[in-house]
């Protein structure tokens, strides 16, 4: 059995008096897929920010290797090289170029050399198929180049652990395959940990070990996800597969 790499024990989130997320437990094994799946609004997306420190939470416990997350500042830095996220808004830095976005984080953070982050970076932009677009700024891409962009930067720290959080969003339906693929192949060829909040369930069923159910800040169901699309838990999961044309 891999080794638990996050584990999450009775995590509670408010935003002021109004609680969110409610006794969320749940464990990420090194490899593994997990998938969070609900309506919107349903807390998956807060949910996925509490693991990289942008939300904090106000009781339970969140382990990174079985060491327990100390809410502190420098924690959550050091924390945040080894579980990357990628967002739904890109936020490349736009006066940079690529390349420039790129280097940002392991020459600055990492203080890794330039020429040996340059090389990797030249290697993963042609793995994405934008090997001749280091000189350019994000003014001039597509929405999916620039999120394809924006998985290179993260995967550019080396990170153990991949946060996607509804990357394909905001992008046109003929830019959603390339960006899905890229996702696909860090699973199955370079066997990513990865926590995926996404509503493309086709997507979702190719790729999750494991799928988390999520409504109204509750996991009502954790079911293995070849498990989830054929034969759900809940009936409010069933409802919910329904209510996708899945």
């Amino acid at each position: 059995m891999a080794a638990e790499v996050l584990t999450i024990k009775n995590l509670n989130k408010s935003y002021g008096t109004k609680q969110v997320l409610f006794d969320i437990n749940f464990t990420v094994a090194k490899g593994e897929v997990v998938t969070l799946l609900g309506p919107s609004g349903s807390g998956k997306s807060t949910l996925i920010r509490c693991l990289n420190g942008l939300e904090e939470f106000q009781s339970g416990t969140y382990s990174f290797e079985g060491q327990e997350v100390i809410d502190n500042k420098d924690v959550w830095r050091q924390l945040r090289q080894k579980v990357g996220m990628v967002f739904q808004s890109y936020d490349l830095f736009p006066n940079l170029t690529v390349m420039e976005n790129i280097l940002l984080g392991p020459t600055k953070v990492q203080k890794r050399p330039r020429q040996e982050v340059i090389v990797e970076a030249q290697a993963l932009l042609k793995k994405v198929g934008l090997e001749n677009y280091q000189d350019v700024y994000p003014r001039q891409l597509s929405g999916g180049q620039k999120q394809r962009i924006a998985i290179v930067r993260a995967l550019a720290l080396h990170p153990e652990v991949m946060l996607f959080d509804e990357v394909t969003a905001s992008l046109d339906p003929e830019m959603v395959r390339g960006v899905l693929e890229i996702i696909k192949d860090l699973s199955q060829n370079e066997h990513m940990t990865m926590v995926i909040v996404t509503h493309e369930m086709n997507f979702a069923a190719q790729i999750a070990d494991k799928v988390l159910f999520l409504e109204n800040g509750h996991i009502l169901e954790e079911t293995a996800g070849k498990d989830f699309f054929t034969k759900p838990q809940t009936k409010r999961a069933q409802e919910f597969l329904d209510s996708m044309d899945f």
